[in-house]
């Protein structure tokens, strides 16, 4: 069994996509674990999670499970990287995406790419998983899929919001490839997709 380290219901859908029926999200562990992600980039915050979701399953006799935690950004060459490890604060919630655009109107060049970070944590082994995804920031928000900075960065003409097979190309799929491949061949996962 693996815990993921988080309870956005978004994010629990696209790793069990990927690893299977075989994941927990903190919830469904009957966890509360949410640590102030104080680290400087994508890794450190990740590791901060993992660790204290590990910790809170130990101390609820949860025993025989691993533990992942992501952290992603979204990095615009524009902004010199903003918001980067800080997309999530970057300001109240259901303001974020308006802040970005504001911040890049009229501004011609709005390369972007999305960056995730995912740490697997077994409270003695730990390892580092990163996928990215390249694109640019779009003039306005479109699309009715997707959660957070989906409705503004763009891909080939749409955005990640009007993508119906976003997991297909998103960089959390990426890295979450590279753990799946891990998994099989140091801990034996039986990894089964959702159809």
């Amino acid at each position: 069994m693996i815990l993921i380290a988080t309870n956005n219901k978004g994010k629990l859908s696209e790793v069990r996509e990927i690893l299977g029926d075989g994941v927990i999200s903190l919830a469904e562990a009957g966890i509360v674990s949410e640590p102030e992600e104080t680290g400087l980039t994508l890794r450190e915050n990740a590791l901060i999670k993992a660790r204290a979701a590990y910790q809170a399953a130990q101390k609820a006799a949860l025993r025989n499970l691993s533990v992942i935690a992501d952290d992603s950004g979204l990095f615009i060459d524009a902004l010199d990287g903003e918001p980067g490890v800080n997309s999530a604060r970057f300001d109240v919630p259901g303001k974020r995406r308006e802040k970005v655009l504001k911040l890049l109107s009229g501004v011609d060049e709005r390369a972007a790419h999305f960056e995730t970070v995912i740490c697997y944590y077994d409270g003695v082994h730990k390892e580092f998983f990163t996928g990215r995804l390249d694109g640019i920031i779009a003039e306005k928000n479109r699309g009715e899929g997707g959660f957070g900075y989906d409705s503004i960065f763009e891909v080939n003409g749409k955005t990640l919001a009007e993508i119906h097979d976003k997991n297909n190309i998103s960089h959390r799929k990426k890295a979450l490839e590279k753990l799946k491949i891990y998994l099989e061949k140091n801990n034996g996962l039986e990894a089964t997709s959702r159809p």
